[in-house]
Protein backbone atom coordinates (compact mmCIF):
# COMPACT_ATOMS: atom_id res chain seq x y z
CA UNK A 1 0.00 0.00 0.00
CA UNK A 2 2.84 2.38 0.81
CA UNK A 3 4.46 1.80 -2.58
CA UNK A 4 1.15 2.30 -4.37
CA UNK A 5 0.52 5.54 -2.47
CA UNK A 6 3.96 6.85 -3.44
CA UNK A 7 3.34 5.86 -7.04
CA UNK A 8 0.03 7.73 -7.09
CA UNK A 9 1.65 10.80 -5.57
CA UNK A 10 4.33 10.74 -8.26
CA UNK A 11 1.73 10.36 -11.00
CA UNK A 12 -0.32 13.24 -9.61
CA UNK A 13 2.78 15.42 -9.36
CA UNK A 14 3.71 14.64 -12.95
CA UNK A 15 0.18 15.33 -14.15
CA UNK A 16 0.08 18.63 -12.25
CA UNK A 17 3.37 19.63 -13.83
CA UNK A 18 2.10 18.76 -17.30
CA UNK A 19 -1.16 20.59 -16.71
CA UNK A 20 0.75 23.60 -15.41
CA UNK A 21 2.76 23.77 -18.61
CA UNK A 22 -0.33 23.27 -20.76
CA UNK A 23 -2.39 25.94 -18.99
CA UNK A 24 -2.85 29.11 -20.97
CA UNK A 25 -4.20 32.10 -18.99
CA UNK A 26 -5.65 33.58 -22.18
CA UNK A 27 -7.67 30.45 -22.91
CA UNK A 28 -8.78 30.06 -19.29
CA UNK A 29 -9.98 33.65 -19.06
CA UNK A 30 -11.80 33.44 -22.38
CA UNK A 31 -13.43 30.17 -21.34
CA UNK A 32 -14.61 31.68 -18.03
CA UNK A 33 -15.98 34.68 -19.89
CA UNK A 34 -17.87 32.45 -22.32
CA UNK A 35 -19.39 30.50 -19.42
CA UNK A 36 -20.56 33.74 -17.80
CA UNK A 37 -22.09 34.85 -21.09
CA UNK A 38 -23.92 31.53 -21.34
CA UNK A 39 -25.29 32.00 -17.82
CA UNK A 40 -26.34 35.54 -18.68
CA UNK A 41 -28.14 34.29 -21.77
CA UNK A 42 -29.98 31.71 -19.66
CA UNK A 43 -31.12 34.40 -17.23
CA UNK A 44 -32.28 36.59 -20.09
CA UNK A 45 -34.21 33.69 -21.61
CA UNK A 46 -35.81 33.17 -18.20
CA UNK A 47 -36.90 36.81 -18.12
CA UNK A 48 -38.41 36.45 -21.59
CA UNK A 49 -40.21 33.23 -20.64
CA UNK A 50 -41.67 34.72 -17.46
CA UNK A 51 -42.77 37.86 -19.26
CA UNK A 52 -44.38 35.76 -21.99
CA UNK A 53 -46.23 33.65 -19.41
CA UNK A 54 -47.45 36.76 -17.61
CA UNK A 55 -48.67 38.21 -20.89
CA UNK A 56 -50.62 35.05 -21.61
CA UNK A 57 -52.28 35.23 -18.18
CA UNK A 58 -53.22 38.84 -18.83
CA UNK A 59 -54.83 37.88 -22.15
CA UNK A 60 -56.75 35.07 -20.44
CA UNK A 61 -57.83 37.45 -17.71
CA UNK A 62 -59.14 39.90 -20.32
CA UNK A 63 -61.17 37.15 -21.92
CA UNK A 64 -62.59 36.06 -18.55
CA UNK A 65 -63.47 39.65 -17.65
CA UNK A 66 -65.30 39.96 -20.94
CA UNK A 67 -67.09 36.70 -20.12
CA UNK A 68 -68.07 38.03 -16.69
CA UNK A 69 -69.55 41.13 -18.30
CA UNK A 70 -71.44 39.07 -20.84
CA UNK A 71 -72.82 36.66 -18.21
CA UNK A 72 -73.97 39.59 -16.09
CA UNK A 73 -75.83 41.04 -19.07
CA UNK A 74 -77.37 37.64 -19.83
CA UNK A 75 -78.57 37.30 -16.23
CA UNK A 76 -80.24 40.74 -16.39
CA UNK A 77 -81.86 39.93 -19.73
CA UNK A 78 -83.19 36.61 -18.43
CA UNK A 79 -84.73 38.28 -15.38
CA UNK A 80 -86.38 40.89 -17.57
CA UNK A 81 -87.80 38.09 -19.70
CA UNK A 82 -89.13 36.31 -16.63
CA UNK A 83 -86.61 33.45 -16.94
CA UNK A 84 -85.24 33.21 -13.47
CA UNK A 85 -83.75 29.81 -14.22
CA UNK A 86 -81.63 31.23 -17.05
CA UNK A 87 -80.63 34.12 -14.86
CA UNK A 88 -79.52 31.71 -12.14
CA UNK A 89 -77.46 29.69 -14.65
CA UNK A 90 -75.77 32.85 -15.94
CA UNK A 91 -74.94 34.01 -12.42
CA UNK A 92 -73.52 30.59 -11.52
CA UNK A 93 -71.23 30.69 -14.56
CA UNK A 94 -70.30 34.24 -13.67
CA UNK A 95 -69.27 33.09 -10.19
CA UNK A 96 -67.06 30.32 -11.65
CA UNK A 97 -65.40 32.74 -14.06
CA UNK A 98 -64.76 35.22 -11.28
CA UNK A 99 -63.04 32.43 -9.33
CA UNK A 100 -60.85 31.73 -12.34
CA UNK A 101 -60.03 35.43 -12.54
CA UNK A 102 -58.88 35.42 -8.94
CA UNK A 103 -56.63 32.42 -9.62
CA UNK A 104 -55.16 34.07 -12.70
CA UNK A 105 -54.54 37.25 -10.74
CA UNK A 106 -52.64 35.26 -8.07
CA UNK A 107 -50.54 33.58 -10.75
CA UNK A 108 -49.90 36.90 -12.42
CA UNK A 109 -48.66 38.43 -9.19
CA UNK A 110 -46.31 35.46 -8.67
CA UNK A 111 -44.98 35.84 -12.19
CA UNK A 112 -44.47 39.55 -11.65
CA UNK A 113 -42.45 38.80 -8.50
CA UNK A 114 -40.39 36.19 -10.38
CA UNK A 115 -39.91 38.58 -13.28
CA UNK A 116 -38.64 41.31 -10.97
CA UNK A 117 -36.15 38.90 -9.40
CA UNK A 118 -34.88 37.72 -12.78
CA UNK A 119 -34.58 41.26 -14.09
CA UNK A 120 -32.57 42.28 -11.02
CA UNK A 121 -30.37 39.18 -11.37
CA UNK A 122 -29.89 39.88 -15.07
CA UNK A 123 -28.80 43.43 -14.37
CA UNK A 124 -26.36 42.37 -11.65
CA UNK A 125 -24.98 39.57 -13.80
CA UNK A 126 -24.61 41.92 -16.78
CA UNK A 127 -22.59 44.30 -14.64
CA UNK A 128 -20.48 41.42 -13.35
CA UNK A 129 -19.83 40.07 -16.84
CA UNK A 130 -18.83 43.48 -18.15
CA UNK A 131 -16.51 43.98 -15.20
CA UNK A 132 -14.99 40.55 -15.72
CA UNK A 133 -14.51 41.26 -19.42
CA UNK A 134 -12.54 44.41 -18.60
CA UNK A 135 -10.47 42.56 -16.01
CA UNK A 136 -9.94 39.69 -18.44
CA UNK A 137 -8.55 41.92 -21.15
CA UNK A 138 -6.37 43.75 -18.65
CA UNK A 139 -4.97 40.51 -17.22
CA UNK A 140 -4.38 39.12 -20.71
CA UNK A 141 -2.48 42.27 -21.69
CA UNK A 142 -0.42 42.14 -18.51
CA UNK A 143 0.34 38.46 -19.00
CA UNK A 144 1.38 39.01 -22.63
CA UNK A 145 3.68 41.85 -21.58
CA UNK A 146 5.20 39.78 -18.77
CA UNK A 147 5.62 36.79 -21.08
CA UNK A 148 7.37 38.94 -23.68
CA UNK A 149 9.63 40.44 -21.01
CA UNK A 150 10.54 36.99 -19.72
CA UNK A 151 11.47 35.84 -23.22
CA UNK A 152 13.57 38.95 -23.76
CA UNK A 153 15.36 38.45 -20.45
CA UNK A 154 15.92 34.78 -21.20
CA UNK A 155 17.34 35.69 -24.59
CA UNK A 156 19.75 38.16 -22.96
CA UNK A 157 20.80 35.83 -20.17
CA UNK A 158 20.70 32.64 -22.26
CA UNK A 159 18.85 30.67 -19.58
CA UNK A 160 15.92 29.62 -21.73
CA UNK A 161 15.77 26.09 -23.06
CA UNK A 162 16.19 27.25 -26.65
CA UNK A 163 19.17 29.44 -25.85
CA UNK A 164 20.68 26.70 -23.71
CA UNK A 165 20.47 24.32 -26.66
CA UNK A 166 22.12 26.91 -28.88
CA UNK A 167 24.87 27.41 -26.32
CA UNK A 168 25.51 23.68 -26.09
CA UNK A 169 25.66 23.40 -29.89
CA UNK A 170 28.19 26.24 -30.05
CA UNK A 171 30.26 24.65 -27.32
CA UNK A 172 30.26 21.28 -29.09
CA UNK A 173 31.25 22.92 -32.37
CA UNK A 174 34.12 24.77 -30.68
CA UNK A 175 35.30 21.56 -28.99
CA UNK A 176 35.27 19.65 -32.27
CA UNK A 177 37.10 22.47 -34.03
CA UNK A 178 39.83 22.50 -31.38
CA UNK A 179 40.14 18.71 -31.61
CA UNK A 180 40.48 18.84 -35.40
CA UNK A 181 43.04 21.64 -35.21
CA UNK A 182 45.07 19.74 -32.63
CA UNK A 183 44.91 16.54 -34.69
CA UNK A 184 45.97 18.38 -37.86
CA UNK A 185 48.90 20.00 -36.09
CA UNK A 186 50.01 16.68 -34.61
CA UNK A 187 49.89 14.96 -37.99
CA UNK A 188 51.88 17.75 -39.62
CA UNK A 189 54.51 17.53 -36.90
CA UNK A 190 54.77 13.74 -37.24
CA UNK A 191 55.05 13.92 -41.00
CA UNK A 192 57.78 16.57 -40.86
CA UNK A 193 59.80 14.61 -38.30
CA UNK A 194 59.47 11.40 -40.27
CA UNK A 195 57.93 9.59 -37.35
CA UNK A 196 54.79 9.04 -39.40
CA UNK A 197 55.09 7.68 -42.91
CA UNK A 198 53.11 9.24 -45.72
CA UNK A 199 50.84 6.40 -46.85
CA UNK A 200 50.45 8.00 -50.30
CA UNK A 201 54.15 7.43 -51.08
CA UNK A 202 55.85 4.11 -51.91
CA UNK A 203 58.91 2.71 -50.13
CA UNK A 204 60.18 3.40 -46.65
CA UNK A 205 61.81 6.53 -45.28
CA UNK A 206 65.39 5.51 -46.36
CA UNK A 207 64.25 4.87 -49.91
CA UNK A 208 62.59 8.25 -50.04
CA UNK A 209 65.73 9.99 -48.73
CA UNK A 210 67.92 8.19 -51.31
CA UNK A 211 65.43 9.17 -54.00
CA UNK A 212 65.71 12.79 -52.87
CA UNK A 213 69.55 12.59 -53.05
CA UNK A 214 69.41 10.99 -56.49
CA UNK A 215 67.00 13.60 -57.75
CA UNK A 216 69.28 16.35 -56.41
CA UNK A 217 72.31 14.82 -58.14
CA UNK A 218 70.46 14.60 -61.43
CA UNK A 219 69.46 18.23 -61.13
CA UNK A 220 73.09 19.24 -60.35
CA UNK A 221 74.40 17.32 -63.35
CA UNK A 222 71.81 18.81 -65.65
CA UNK A 223 72.67 22.26 -64.36
CA UNK A 224 76.41 21.76 -65.00
CA UNK A 225 75.71 20.49 -68.50
CA UNK A 226 73.60 23.53 -69.21
CA UNK A 227 76.36 25.80 -67.95
CA UNK A 228 78.93 24.06 -70.12
CA UNK A 229 76.70 24.32 -73.17
CA UNK A 230 76.19 27.99 -72.69
CA UNK A 231 79.83 28.62 -71.77
CA UNK A 232 78.92 30.23 -68.50
CA UNK A 233 80.21 27.58 -66.19
CA UNK A 234 83.82 26.99 -67.57
CA UNK A 235 86.89 28.23 -65.72
CA UNK A 236 89.65 30.42 -67.40
CA UNK A 237 91.93 27.38 -67.49
CA UNK A 238 89.32 25.51 -69.39
CA UNK A 239 89.03 28.32 -71.91
CA UNK A 240 92.86 28.37 -72.47
CA UNK A 241 92.89 24.66 -73.08
CA UNK A 242 90.18 25.07 -75.64
CA UNK A 243 92.19 27.81 -77.45
CA UNK A 244 95.33 25.69 -77.42
CA UNK A 245 93.52 23.11 -79.46
CA UNK A 246 93.32 25.57 -82.38
CA UNK A 247 90.14 27.28 -81.57
CA UNK A 248 89.60 30.95 -81.14
CA UNK A 249 87.37 32.68 -78.72
CA UNK A 250 84.95 33.52 -81.49
CA UNK A 251 85.26 30.07 -83.14
CA UNK A 252 87.52 31.17 -86.17
CA UNK A 253 91.15 30.09 -87.16
CA UNK A 254 94.19 32.15 -86.05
Amino acid sequence: MGLMRRFMLIVKAKMNALLGKAENPHEQLDYSYEKQLELLQQVRRGVVDVTTSKKRLELQAEKLEASVTKLDQQARAAMQAGREDLARTALERKQVVQGQLQGLDTQRQQLETEQAKLVAAEQKLTTKVETFRTQKETIKAQYSAAEAQVKINEAFTGISEEMADVGLAIQRAEDKTEQMQARSGALDELLESGALDDMTQTGDAIDRELAKIGAKSEVDNALEALKAELGTGSSPAGQTAALGDGGSPDGGAS
